[in-house]
Formats: structure tokens, sequence, C-alpha cells
């Protein structure tokens, strides 16, 4: 049988499968075919390349696999679910950089038998812009969000002139390889501009943004790799850059609308960059406390519980314990719901995923809009380690940086309970005055333990 053949065959089994492991993923319930499906895929398409009669050596081909192999498969198996947004950055940053090296090296190749103004030319200097830019974003995005650099905007004065000024450069280099494929000299200069371009649009972006960032950036790395299918006529990342593409760009939109945030104040605005005074300023202001032996009884008679998960339970790992104290409520008579905002945590989903590890009822999580007007009927709010998503002056301080981030109304219920280590900033860096209410009570103390406690007053009433 023909070769090439072989090779389409397995490219369209994978496009194939690529689309249904998307749609799958749309549910729950479908979500693990979806990623088999996707493993399926990704294995026909790796197979498929390395039949095609343009790879002359296996050599090269193996060590970089074993090597892929090496940083890999730690990345999957010891990252912890926390660091899960990290890594997602990061492999951003490997993919665009692929994508951007695979570009550079079909330049020097291809460059000198192109005619000027060719379509392959077009291609290949905007999968290098994107893929180039993307690489160094991500970087930022993951030295953000480890914490490495300050996740506060960094701005200065002539910002947003000088990202123009960058990209109007970058733009101008890749129009003068296009149209003088000879001008070589250029080409350091272009992948140089798009790296520090890829930079300067992520660091005025605050950790608040990162989410959407990370939806966008992959939206990017989709386009340049759909770029690249162009440039090598590969229909099978045509494809899938595309699938990449427009699912990444639409969930930005999403993830965009959860924050009644639009695209250019993501792209080029200072979110949170009005950040909290320093945090013994705001512990001398008087909070109420109890402990957890005081907390169970209040559980215990309550009807309705609400729990809201955020990041301080990820860093925990509790969501196991919580799906324990979960259990025993509803053991109670108590309805039990958990209340779920689109950007807890640090990436879409974070919770929807934490509390599917533990094996709480997918039917339980109930969306922001859906909790919002049983607040005011709910007799406790159980917050763990939620911070900037149930922060009221998001609804009710104009002048406030997460000003109409819709948020969830956890101060309208008649009693509130904050699991939370102290009272330092989230990770907008701004106070939450939902502490200081009279219906607060802070429960001070690492989420895991605090929830095994909860649970272990609860057993013994």
């Amino acid at each position: 049988m023909d070769t090439e053949l072989i090779v389409q065959g397995a490219y369209l089994a994978a496009s194939a499968l690529f689309v249904l492991a998307l749609m799958w993923m749309s549910s729950p319930k479908t979500a693990r075919r979806a990623v088999r499906c996707g493993e399926v895929g990704m294995l026909l398409a790796v197979v498929g390349t390395l039949i095609r009669h343009d790879v002359v050596s296996y050599d090269l081909v193996l060590i970089a696999m074993l090597i892929g192999t090496a940083v890999g498969a730690p990345m999957a198996y010891l990252m912890p679910m926390t660091a899960i947004p990290q890594r997602t950055a990061i492999s951003h940053a490997f993919g665009a950089l692929a994508v951007g090296l695979i570009g550079a090296a079909e330049y020097y190749k291809l460059a000198p038998t192109l005619p000027p103004g060719s379509f392959v030319l077009w291609a290949l200097m905007l999968e290098m812009l994107l893929g180039f830019l993307t690489c160094t974003a991500s970087v930022i995005a993951f030295a953000k969000l480890q914490e490495i650099m300050p996740t506060r905007p960094i701005m200065f004065a002539g910002q947003r002139v000088l990202n123009v000024l960058i990209f109007a450069a970058a733009l101008i280099s890749a129009g003068m390889l296009i149209f003088v494929p000879t001008s070589s000299q250029l080409f350091p200069l272009f992948i140089g501009l798009s790296l520090l371009f890829g930079v300067l649009l992520v660091i005025p972006i605050g950790g608040a943004d990162m989410p959407t960032v990370i939806a966008l950036l992959n939206s990017y790395a989709g386009l340049a790799a759909s770029a690249m299918g162009f440039a090598l006529d590969n229909k099978l990342l045509i494809i899938v850059g595309a699938l990449d593409g427009t699912s990444g760009f639409i969930l930005a939109v999403i993830m965009c609308k959860a924050m009644n945030r639009s695209f250019s104040n993501v792209l080029f605005g200072g979110f949170g960059q009005l950040a909290a005074g320093p945090a013994g300023k705001v512990e001398e202001r008087p909070v109420r406390s109890m402990s957890a032996e005081e907390a169970a009884p209040v559980l215990e008679l309550a009807s309705s519980v609400v729990i809201i998960p955020g990041y301080g339970m990820a860093v925990a790992q509790a969501q196991h314990r919580v799906a324990e104290l979960y259990e025993h409520l509803e053991e109670q008579g108590i309805d039990v719901k958990f209340a779920i905002h689109p950007v807890a945590g640090r990436m879409p989903g974070h919770m929807n995923v934490l509390l599917a590890e533990a094996d709480v009822p997918y039917d339980k999580l109930v969306e922001l809009e859906d909790i919002n007007p049983e607040m005011p009927q709910t007799d406790v709010a159980l917050v763990i380690g939620a911070n900037d998503t149930i922060n009221p002056a998001a609804r009710d301080d104009p002048n406030s940086v997460i000003a109409g981030m819709p948020i969830i109304e956890a101060d309208k219920a008649k009693t509130v309970m904050i699991v939370k280590r102290g009272m330092s900033a989230g990770f907008a860096g701004i106070d939450n005055p939902i502490y200081f209410n009279e219906n607060t009570q802070m429960l001070f103390g690492d989420a895991k333990k605090m929830t095994e406690q909860l649970v272990k007053e609860l057993q013994e009433l």
C-alpha cells in the first residue's frame, strides 16, 4: 500500500478523533472518553508523521522523543493539581517555541527558492510571529502563576505606545522578509521583536485575569499551528490548529463575560494595579472568629448550606475532606450545594475538576447566576479558600479594581463561615470587606485540617 495513503488516512482518522474529543469534553459524563479519544488521535498523528517519506533519519527523532518524555512525564505525574494552570502555561510555551523554531528552519530552507510575496512566506511569518510571542507570553504567565514574579500588573509610562511601536516594527520586518526574501539580515530582528512583544503583552496583566490569558494564549498557539500547517501543506496541522485556536478563543470570550471584562481590558488593562495595603493594617480591623467546635453546631442546625470552594482548597488538597463534610451534612438531611465561580482557582474548571476527583456529584455544582438568587435564603455559606470571587467590593464599590466582576453573593447568606489561613489579600491583591461583616465568622487555619475538624465535631454531635 502507498505510504502517503497510509499517512493521509492516519491524519484523517486523527482529525476525526480530535473533533470527537472536543465534542465529548462538553459534558462531565463523556470527559474521560474525550481524553482517551484525544490520546488515540495524537498517537495516530505521531505515527503517521513518523512514516512520512521526508523523515530520513530516526536517530535524532528518537533522541528528541526521549528528551521530551523525560521532561513531560514528571510534569504529568509529579505536579499537583494546584499547579495545573502553571503547567498549562509552560506547555503553551514549549509548543509555541516548537512552532516558531520549525518556522525558522523552514524559512532558511525555503526562502531562497520562493518568489517574493508567496503565500508560504505569509504563512511562515504569521506562524513565527504568533509562535514566538506566545512562547514568551506563556513564560511570563507561568512566572506570575508560580509567583516567581509579582502577580500585580507591571506598568510604566508610555507602555502602550511602546507595545504598538514594537508590534509595528515586527510587522514591518515581516513584510520586508515576505516581499524581499533575500533580506535575511532582518530575520533575527523579527524574531527578537516577536519575543519581546510577548513579554510586554502579559506583564501589564494582573493575576486575577490569568485564567483568561491562559485561554487566549491557547488560542494563539492553535492559530500558530494552523498557520504552520498552511506553510508545510499539512492538513492535520491546519485542522487541529483551527480547533485549538477557535476553542481557546471561545473559552476566552466566556471567561471575559464571566468576569465582566473585554478583550481590550485583558490585553492592555492593569487589572489589580491598585493593590491592597500591607497585611498588618488589614489585621488591625476587628473580625469575628470561631473554632471548629463552635462552628459544627451551627452547621448541624442549618437546613441549607452552600459550600464555596476556591484556590485555598486546591492548595491544601482539601477536596476529599470537603466531600466527606458534604456527605455527612447530606446524611443529616441538610440541603448542600456547591457554588462554582467560573474563574475560581487559577484556570477555568479548576474547582469542577477537584470536586469531581473527590466524587462530589456533578449535579450538586451550581453556577454563579443560579446560586445567587438562593443566597438570601441560605442558612450557612461555607467559604473554603475563596477570596476574590466572593468580594462584595466588585458589586458595591465602583472604584474597586474588580468593579463589575460578577461574584458569588456569599455575604447575603444568614451566616457566612470563611475558612482561611489569615487575613491576607487574594490573588487580585485587594482587601475583602466581607471578612468584617456582622454575619461573618472566620475559621482560621489550613483548609484541609479545618474541614477534618469540622467533620470530626459533626460526627461527635
